[in-house]
């Protein structure tokens, strides 16, 4: 059962999975603002694909004998196309674009010669398989180093670059997806890496200033398309309006050197020696403020993140990226460490449980929770609308990290969860 919406990618899953007659029930789209009486009518309402009554047809496809057809196994083959390509550099543009394997500007064309120098800064086999992805449509496809190799040369990276390209796509995470959201995604670099590849971790650190930020961005969104197939609007991809960051994503190197606290990778057990990269999901990044107050005040670093955060819903958890000015403002009044600074923001910023209660995702997402008994949720939803509640269930909802070149106390910050953290030298 899915809604209208998804009625296209409903059907090609089923039939990538085996299942090309699966029966499937449909709902009007959408289905978040609505009032349960308006949910209500569109169950008890008629399917908006087959015109019939939906409860009925639920009824119907559970009960109703499977037909042969409905009774085969099997997946459905890929076609990844011929091994390579030949024709002039200008009708190969032509193709790649035309074919939907691109961003929709010019690539570096995969030659023989571009790919196999990408693969001599891996000790990773060419035909290795090293991840498996789905970015919308299931089953997720899988795909070797040199499969990957090809996406980080066309997104214009270096070979120096591959071995964080091969741990972005190690981890399975695409950075294009199949919600009705328009989904942002961002990672951290940290480790001696960061300056092995000259990245960009000051002034304009966010900014198109430096090739590594900008080319393994964009090989992630490459990837996304080609070896996760997604990003194909009104098929694998439903962001009703898309997400700018989608092109090359949000590649955040961290300013280790300039910050007063742990690195983030340290956080999350790597040795300050290592180099690795942290992946994010979430809606995207928006900018706080700069230093508030007089020249004789100390600005309220914390309470400007609070009042960013306010306007985040809850949903995706909050990620800020504070100039080293922020930060060591921050450990002069007290914050010696990241820690300490998130459980100030956790407590701090709030919301009525009214207001939680209004939002979709608490409805559809939390609510299920709190009747199994799961915490916060259970708590929360026994409390009066009057009471207010942290904006995030847990303290590891939020996260800091450290970049700019100190030419003004900024900050910005992310409606972003962390996912995961992966060794880079692992693929090396």
């Amino acid at each position: 059962m899915v809604t209208k919406a998804f009625k296209d990618l409903a059907i090609l899953n089923a039939a990538k999975r085996g299942m090309p007659h699966e029966r499937i029930t449909f709902t009007p789209h959408p289905v978040s603002g609505k009032t349960p009486d308006e949910l209500r009518a569109y169950v008890e309402g008629n399917d908006p694909v087959s015109g019939k009554p939906m409860m009925m047809e639920i009824v119907d496809a559970l009960t109703r004998p499977l037909s042969e057809d409905e009774k085969k196994t099997g997946m459905v083959p890929i076609n990844v196309g011929p091994p390579s390509f030949k024709d002039t550099a200008v009708n190969l543009q032509e193709y790649f674009l035309n074919n939907g394997m691109t961003d929709f500007l010019p690539i570096i064309l995969p030659t023989e010669e571009t790919v196999d120098a990408m693969l001599k800064s891996t000790s990773h086999k060419p035909d290795e398989v090293c991840g498996k992805m789905a970015a919308g449509a299931y089953p997720p496809w899988e795909f070797t180093v040199k499969q990957v190799a090809v996406n980080a040369v066309m997104a214009g990276c270096r070979p120096e670059y591959f071995p964080v390209v091969l741990a972005i796509a190690s981890s399975g995470t695409p950075s294009l997806f199949s919600s009705t959201n328009s989904f942002a995604y961002a990672a951290v670099i940290n480790g001696p890496i960061r300056d092995k590849l000259n990245m960009n971790y000051g002034i304009g650190a966010l900014g198109p200033f430096a090739q590594p930020n900008a080319t393994i961005g964009r090989a992630w969104t490459l990837l996304s398309k080609n070896l996760g197939n997604g990003g194909i609007p009104g098929d694998t991809y439903m962001g009703s309006q898309g997400n700018n960051l989608n092109y090359n994503n949000a590649i955040i190197a961290e300013n280790e050197a300039a910050s007063p606290w742990t690195p983030f990778h340290v956080q999350k057990g790597f040795k300050v020696e290592e180099n690795a990269i942290s992946l994010f999901r979430g809606l995207g990044i928006v900018p706080g403020q700069g230093a508030r107050g007089t020249s004789t005040d100390t600005p309220k670093h914390e309470e400007q993140f609070s009042d960013l955060f306010s306007v985040f819903t809850g949903f995706f958890g909050g990620l800020v990226i504070a100039d080293p000015l922020v930060a060591v403002s921050l450990k002069s009044r007290g914050y010696d460490t990241k820690e300490q600074l998130i459980a100030w923001l956790y407590k701090n910023t709030t919301q009525s449980v009214k207001d939680y209660k209004s939002r979709d995702f608490a409805y559809g997402f939390d609510y299920p929770r709190a009747l199994k008994g799961l915490e916060p949720y259970a708590t929360w939803y026994k409390m009066p609308d009057d009471a207010m509640i942290p904006r995030w269930p847990h303290e590891t909802d939020i996260n800091v990290v450290v970049a700019g070149g100190q030419t003004n106390a900024f900050f910005q910050g992310g409606s972003l969860s962390y996912t995961v953290s992966i060794s880079i030298d692992k693929w090396t």
